[in-house]
């Protein structure tokens, strides 16, 4: 019973934890541009972020090491550096789209401009850090994330088409403005794919102690709370469609995104909107600043836990810290969340294969896994989706800046 009451409270928190900026921004802007048609992108993008999830948590559970030090123990610590800091790099992108976002739901309720918000969001994503145990991380504001379904809700009203969504499943080729499209595409596929959501979840299996009791209950999770997480950004998609789309009305700024909404549920919609926004920001920048301040720590040796005290892994503790500083300062110096989020998340889908090739190599040895090593459906899976996001990523991006 009591596995049975975690299987319900991993996809709870799944749903709630996967909708965040990057989701919500990215898979509103294809419904916008492209109506119904890169609905293929949020499922590829789903399929291979729950492959992902399944396959971290089975690697914790089955090996009990962290991703990140059995790479440096598999690879040796001059390979890994490569991994640490290209996602370094890229994840602290994202996490000041994340902390840009939360800035801008709060200036969406006050009228106070994104700058002012930006030192008060970041102490609070880090008090929250420094107090706050893995538990309430992951399922405390994993709950509150479940406002999100607003956009379920939203769009169920909307009464979209469902043939021309199903036929949006199968890739296509730009009926115009190819390039924009591409790099929509590659948006949607990097906010899908997020690498941090892996390293946080397979902290987390090593964090409440798993064994491999749970690679049945993990499975439940990743298929499921993946599942349902992509079944709210093909919402969000489907409002830009049916909303957006006729209109020639496109997402430009954080204040069209509450338009999704409104015109179906009025004011409260608005407000639905806002806290979606903020927590699912505020859930997103924790568990990025953790997920990095792991594989920091973890790929280095270090002592790391957030069920531990400050004091206790002070190395660690001062690494989240110094991340959400770093990322606080595009938003206190005026850049704009939205734009951020959209090259963050094209730079994400560019970076996949860096670190889940080598991740992939892992899953296919006995040493770490034994008869719980991945069968070719899911190295396949992954293989071909992360090489294809890099391979559009890397031919989109350039056009996309050169159009601009």
């Amino acid at each position: 019973m009591k596995k049975i009451l975690e299987i319900g409270l991993g996809i709870v928190t799944s749903v709630g934890g996967f909708l965040e900026i990057g989701s919500i921004a990215t898979a509103a802007q294809a419904g916008a541009g492209f109506g119904y048609q890169l609905a293929w992108a949020v499922l590829l993008g789903t399929i291979c972020i729950a492959f992902l999830v399944e396959m971290s948590g089975r690697f914790a559970a089955c090996s009990k090491q962290t991703i990140p030090d059995a790479m440096r123990e598999r690879f040796g610590i001059n390979f890994y550096v490569v991994p640490l800091v290209v996602m370094l790099g890229v994840s602290l992108l994202v996490l000041s789209a994340e902390l840009g976002g939360l800035g801008a739901a709060l200036t969406m309720a006050t009228g106070i401009p994104i700058p002012v918000w930006a030192l008060p969001v970041a102490l609070l994503s880090w008090g929250l850090l420094w107090k706050a145990n893995f538990s309430f991380i992951e399922n405390g504001v994993s709950l509150l994330g479940l406002v999100t379904l607003v956009f379920a809700v939203a769009a169920v009203k909307a009464h979209p088409s469902y043939s021309a969504l199903a036929a949006g499943m199968i890739p296509t080729l730009p009926h115009d403005d190819r390039a924009h499209y591409w790099f929509v595409a590659v948006s949607v596929l990097g906010a899908s794919i997020s690498p941090y959501l892996y390293y946080f979840y397979s902290s987390g299996a090593i964090e409440e102690k798993w064994d491999e009791s749970y690679v049945a209950i993990n499975r439940a999770i990743a298929a499921l709370g993946m599942g349902f997480g992509g079944t709210l950004s093909i919402a969000v998609l489907i409002l830009g469609a049916v909303l957006f789309h006729p209109h020639g009305m496109d997402v430009d700024h954080y204040q069209d995104l509450p338009k999704l909404v409104t015109p179906l549920l009025g004011r409260p919609g608005f407000w639905l909107v806002v806290a979606s926004l903020g927590i699912a920001c505020l859930g997103a920048t924790l568990e990025i600043a953790l997920a990095l301040a792991y594989l920091v720590a973890q790929g280095l040796g270090w002592k790391w836990g957030e069920n531990l005290e400050p004091g206790d892994d002070a190395r660690f503790s001062l690494t989240y810290t110094v991340l959400i500083l770093l990322a606080t300062l595009p938003c206190l110096f005026g850049a704009d969340p939205l734009k951020l989020t959209e090259i963050s998340m094209a730079l994400t889908a560019a970076s996949l294969p860096v670190g889940v090739l080598p991740f992939l190599i892992l899953m296919n040895d006995r040493e770490y896994l034994g008869e719980h090593t991945n069968g070719p459906i899911g190295n396949g899976v992954v293989l071909v989706i992360s090489v294809m996001s890099l391979v559009l990523a890397v031919v989109s991006i350039p056009l996309e800046l050169i159009g601009s």
